[in-house]
């Protein structure tokens, strides 16, 4: 007679830990690499602007577009790089793609022609002026 461990009594447990890992709907479904596409982001509001920082290293100041269109602040980068090898029996190409796109509903008080971008030892920095608020006129109309 020999002992195997089972998980919930069915199966050993060594084959769901592989299975778990490997199994064809989560190892090769676009969620399992999910977390890591995303560049992490840091949002800070002072009193007269807002600070994003996204940090995406390996990346040069050319691959990212930033652009405001109908209120919402969209970031992306897009890096390709293709490198290949010649000798006298083989010929060996690899490709690399990487790309990500982020969008942020920017609220009514940023001032859209004040926003700069700067990118710098891996992370991108954006700083979004707020609207200077304008103080009411008192204005007094004549009853004619």
């Amino acid at each position: 007679m020999t002992l195997i461990k089972t998980n919930n009594g069915n199966t050993p447990a060594f084959r769901t830990l592989l299975s778990d890992f490997f199994d064809g709907e989560k190892f090769f479904n676009d969620d399992f690499f999910a977390g890591s596409r995303l560049p992490a982001v840091n949002v800070c509001e002072n009193e007269k602007d807002f600070q994003v920082e996204l940090a995406a290293p390996g990346l040069k100041k050319e691959d990212f577009k930033v652009y405001i269109k109908n209120d919402v602040l969209h970031i992306s980068a897009e890096k390709k790089e293709e490198k290949e090898e010649k000798e006298k029996n083989y010929t060996r190409r690899e490709f690399s793609y990487n790309s990500f796109s982020r969008s942020f509903s920017m609220p009514d008080n940023i001032n859209p022609d004040e926003i700069s971008a700067r990118y710098h030892d891996g992370v991108l920095k954006l700083t979004i002026l707020k609207k200077v608020p304008s103080t009411p006129k008192n204005k007094e109309i004549a009853v004619g």
